[in-house]
């Protein structure tokens, strides 16, 4: 879908790896978390991730060599969720943040702005 945010660049491994919904579903699960991502199968078919993701998808995490924290992503896990149509007040008890937080993030303040993230602000 083209009216996606894009993904920061602390999230996009994480994207490309799992795809969009697998990486969004991950952030909630395991943001914020330190996790060891084992290379081999013996070991990543014993890890609590791979319980989630897989096997081939622990080792291709593991692979990547990305930071063991995952990151929490909120402000564009709340992007995400308000261009799939989310109510502000929905993304704030999905994120456990305050309204007032999410409407910050996605920009103007009231939460009635669908902005495009990939346009240049002006000033």
């Amino acid at each position: 879908m083209s009216n996606r945010p894009r993904p920061p660049a602390h999230v996009e491994p994480y994207v490309r790896i799992l795809g969009y919904e697998g990486a969004v579903a991950f952030i909630l699960e395991f943001g914020g978390a330190e996790i060891y991502l084992p290379m081999t199968r013996t070991a990543a078919a014993r890890s609590p991730v791979a319980q989630h993701l897989g096997v081939d998808a622990v080792i291709a995490l593991a692979i990547a060599g990305l930071p063991r924290r995952v990151p929490t992503a909120k402000p564009w896990l709340a992007r995400v969720f308000w261009s799939e149509e989310l109510r502000v007040q929905e993304i704030a008890r999905k994120l456990h943040v305050t309204d007032v937080t999410v409407r910050k993030w996605l920009g103007d303040g009231t939460g009635h702005c669908r902005c495009d993230d990939r346009q240049l602000p002006l000033f």
